[in-house]
């Protein structure tokens, strides 16, 4: 299983896309005078809203806040890092606000769409997102411990963050699918939460391999 799991993670398209959205934020990040937090919040604010329009029917609208919001987002580190002000502290509340995000979003169409077929769904893939979330931070907790964390292996992230079948740049996609054609969301989120599990146990697999 585990074997399988690194062939199937080795397709995902985050790792892979972010040192070239490093190449193009960077230069822009060196120029930018603002503290990283506003960014933080800035895209915070954007994604919440993007859930309120949601809720309210207005998709274009919503998916128009949706990725402005990750635009932000993008910059809040790039920022950090160009100006020497990276910190814990900002790591962890980035993550905080992309997981608020991240479960904003789905609620946001579920109240959109109304339909109860579609709130199934948005259970399950919330519970998805919960057994992924505790895949990752246990491991990244025990890798950090046992000097195998993000200093070692040159991540960019505040802590490591063993890689799943969807990531930010997946999510960034299937959220916007599911803004841009709301009327399949049911299929674009079943297969979204099948992928979040299925990264989930393949991480399982190999935390169970590399904490022996």
């Amino acid at each position: 299983m585990e074997a399988t799991g690194r062939r199937l993670i080795s397709l995902v398209f985050d790792h892979r896309a972010r040192p070239v959205l490093a190449r193009v934020v960077e230069p822009l990040a060196a120029a930018v005078a603002v503290d990283p937090m506003a960014f933080t919040a800035l895209g915070l604010l954007s994604g919440l809203s993007a859930a309120v329009a949601a809720a309210f029917g207005a998709w274009w609208l919503a998916l128009v806040l949706w990725l402005g919001g990750r635009v932000l987002d993008a910059f809040d580190g790039a920022v950090a890092r160009s100006h020497g002000t990276a910190s814990d502290r900002g790591g962890y509340l980035d993550f905080c606000a992309d997981m608020l995000v991240y479960n904003a979003i789905p609620i946001g169409i579920g109240f959109g769409r109304d339909d109860t077929t579609v709130w199934i769904v948005i259970a399950v893939l919330l519970g998805s997102f919960a057994i992924n979330s505790t895949s990752l931070s246990h491991l990244a907790a025990v890798l950090e411990k046992r000097g195998r964390g993000a200093g070692s292996t040159g991540e960019r992230t505040a802590v490591t963050m063993p890689r799943g079948l969807v990531e930010g740049l997946e999510t960034i996609v299937f959220f916007s699918l599911a803004l841009a054609f709301s009327s399949q969301v049911e299929w674009i989120f079943g297969v979204m939460a099948a992928a979040v599990l299925a990264g989930a146990l393949f991480r399982m697999a190999h935390g169970a391999q590399v904490l022996k």
